[in-house]
């Protein structure tokens, strides 16, 4: 009876590292789009609501691509990443089509999909113990669960005050995803003995 050969634990670590610069272009990405929404709440929330609307979308599809590209994941978190890719892409869809919208209705929308990508980011922390990074996808779990809550608890908040929760929310997120990025490129540089 013939055995699976292991992978390689070079050519995984290489594999994973390859994505560093993706990673960093969305994380970059991420941050300038909050530091846009804190400087200028008032007058960009159109633009805002767009830009976020193809965030998400493009979130949604690196989401359901990563759940089955991952070949580490179970199949429970296989299932949470499709689910959570799905959702984004529709949230984004929504978003792009309907700028104007109601500030209530979008914060209902964006409250909603926070505090569930905050579950699922934060159930997948703590169901996988091996995963990279583990402590700060807890960290955004719970920070995406508080925005959430946040916004679904005031959804009448002025345009200036939800931008800031948006601008805050994606400012920290994006400045995760560049240190993961870096992180990344780090994983690479020694899975090829540099």
């Amino acid at each position: 009876m013939a055995q699976r050969s292991q992978p390689d634990p070079q050519d995984v670590l290489a594999r994973i590292g390859a994505a560093w610069g993706w990673v960093l272009i969305f994380g970059v990405l991420t941050l300038l789009l909050g530091f846009l929404a804190v400087v200028w709440p008032g007058r960009t929330v159109v633009v805002i609501a767009v830009l976020l609307g193809l965030e998400l979308i493009i979130v949604g599809i690196f989401r359901f691509v990563e759940a089955f590209a991952y070949d580490e994941a179970t199949g429970g978190t296989r299932v949470l990443m499709a689910l959570l890719g799905i959702l984004s892409f529709i949230v984004g869809i929504y978003a792009t089509r309907h700028v104007g919208v109601t500030v209530g209705a979008l914060a209902l929308v964006l409250g909603i999909y926070w505090v569930v990508h905050g579950f699922i980011e934060l159930f997948s922390a703590i169901s996988d113990r091996d995963m990279n990074g583990r402590g700060w996808a807890m960290f955004t779990g719970v920070l995406s669960i508080v925005a959430g809550t946040v916004v679904l608890i005031q959804p009448h908040i002025s345009l200036a005050v939800l931008a800031w929760v948006l601008g805050i929310w994606l400012i920290v997120y994006g400045a995760i995803m560049i240190y993961t990025a870096f992180r990344l490129r780090s994983v690479r540089q020694l899975a090829h003995g540099r």
